[in-house]
């Protein structure tokens, strides 16, 4: 679980076999501003920061239960169950909705309205849709622009998904030059990006069927997402790290 941060804030997630807690603390000073307790044993999801009417949310993808917390006090503002055990995929959102996926002994993906919402949403009209194959268990997935993209549990099986609907907008693609997925796709200037554990970086165009445009090897193990930072992409390997871009 990576920590998050929102402004002067950082947010650290502490789900483990003991007092599982979420912290919240000065970045500037590392004082804690707070602490909420859960009921959650060891999970790997990285928390969300999101806005809404109320003020930011921290949302918490775990085992247990989907929460989300006022950033402000570490207050629960809402919860949702359904999910697997042993959560992995950090949540995505936009537009007052948040999408989470599992698939550990079970599979679950659930797309929920956190915008006015309080209390348990379990299985309420807040839960706008969910599916039951497929589903994400390493990488988490990618939203762009209305699109979800993600692979059935570490494979490369690629499913590209309406956000609104759930609805299949194409495949599932079987992208044959990936194996094992840790890292998790990611998006810049109309591409999506799909890094393998063996090294390989199929890029896909962001169109209605998504179409290959360049496959990429490196001779090193990632597990880590690509970060883009203005031209540049970085990609952290096992052995190296590495920049490319364009002289």
């Amino acid at each position: 679980s990576s920590p998050a941060l929102h402004g002067d804030t950082l947010i650290v997630n502490w789900d483990h076999e003991g007092d599982s807690s979420l912290f919240a603390l000065d970045a500037r000073t590392g004082a804690e501003r707070w602490r909420a307790a859960r009921e959650e044993h060891t999970s790997w999801s990285s928390p969300l920061i999101v806005g809404s009417e109320g003020g930011p949310q921290v949302v918490v993808s775990a085992t247990g239960r989907v929460r989300g917390y006022a950033l402000a006090d570490g207050r629960l503002i809402w919860e949702c169950g359904g999910l697997s055990q042993n959560v992995v995929a950090s949540p995505v959102a936009a537009d007052g909705v948040v999408y989470v996926g599992s698939s550990y002994e079970k599979r679950a993906f659930l797309a929920i309205r956190y915008e006015g919402a309080e209390g348990d949403l379990t299985d309420s009209d807040a839960v706008l849709w969910q599916l039951r194959k497929r589903t994400p268990y390493v990488p988490s997935p990618l939203l762009y622009d209305d699109t979800l993209y993600y692979f059935a549990h570490y494979q490369g099986v690629l499913n590209v998904t309406e956000a609104t609907t759930g609805e299949t907008k194409a495949g599932p693609f079987r992208v044959d030059a990936l194996r094992d997925i840790y890292a998790s796709p990611t998006a810049a200037n109309g591409h999506i990006y799909l890094t393998s554990r063996e090294g390989i970086t199929v890029v896909l165009n962001h169109a209605d069927e998504p179409a290959p445009v360049a496959v990429n090897r490196l001779d090193d193990r990632f597990s880590a997402s690509i970060a883009f930072a203005g031209d540049a992409l970085l990609l952290r390997g096992e052995r190296h790290l590495y920049c490319i871009a364009e002289d």
